[in-house]
């Protein structure tokens, strides 16, 4: 994939007079070889709202992997015995555990009811990512789209060709955090924004150099997008993000991933 460099206009990032973020409702439940960016497009006109340039457009990875086929049928699943033996520790359904597993780098911890992978993809998160809510049927659960950012270009892409212009697309699923409760929205797939604002040599109100600030812009603005878009029945999987200026530079999300020697956790 070619990324391209486009900056952001001559008003600095993230200084902005509002910032709107607006649900995209009614979207139609979303199957295998549905194309997301024609059915953002149609709800979005539905709405009587007109995308414009810069927008930045939220995506719950939910129904980009419905559309892709990332999904498993358990009934269709037989677990290894290492799934069955790790299901009787966790307490979870071997079938699921084998599906997990099989979406799954490495096992970074399993304690409890919690298994915590590392995807293929070089995500920690639990469960390798595999979810049962929002997968469309009691038998069926969600595995992440193979490859986020070309999931997110490709709908990015999309977009521009029915409503002629430039907008970001930011894939969002939800993580947990190690030392605090809750899951938020993070980015796993962006195209067309740099997810990351480094400010780095720039001066704080005292004048102090700033040596260490990194803003991961696009797990903000995904979990912003959250605010509107639930987790649960809500039915609203995407969300407009309007007002906020961000670098256009197009870098793909898997950049905001630590490499292995800045990670002290693991």
């Amino acid at each position: 994939m070619v990324y391209e460099t486009v900056k952001a206009g001559p008003c600095p990032i993230g200084v902005m007079a509002k910032v709107e973020i607006i649900p995209i409702t009614n979207i139609t439940i979303i199957d295998k070889g549905s194309d997301i960016g024609e059915e953002i497009a149609k709800a979005v006109k539905a709405m009587g709202v007109d995308l414009l340039e810069g927008d930045i457009i939220v995506i719950a990875h939910s129904i980009v992997s419905r559309a892709e086929g990332s999904f498993v049928r358990l009934s269709e699943v037989t677990p290894s015995p290492f799934a069955v033996k790790i299901a009787e520790v966790t307490g979870k359904d071997p079938r699921h555990v084998e599906v997990i597993l099989q979406n799954s780098r490495k096992i970074v911890r399993m304690e409890g009811g919690l298994l915590i992978c590392e995807t293929h993809h070089g995500f920690v998160c639990a469960n390798a990512g595999v979810d049962a809510s929002n997968s469309g049927g009691i038998d069926v659960v969600l595995t992440l789209p193979k490859d986020p950012d070309r999931s997110a270009e490709n709908i990015r892409r999309r977009l521009r060709e029915i409503a002629g212009v430039d907008v970001a697309v930011i894939i969002s699923d939800t993580f947990g955090r190690p030392f605090r409760k809750g899951t938020i929205n993070v980015a796993i797939g962006c195209s067309g924004i740099n997810p990351l604002w480094d400010r780095r040599g720039e001066k704080d109100l005292f004048g102090r150099t700033l040596v260490s600030k990194i803003t991961c812009i696009a797990d903000e603005l995904a979990s912003a997008a959250e605010l509107v878009m639930g987790q649960a029945d809500e039915g609203i999987p995407a969300a407009i993000i309007r007002g906020y200026r961000y670098d256009r530079s197009n870098l793909p999300a898997k950049v905001v991933i630590r490499e292995r020697d800045e990670d002290i956790f693991r």
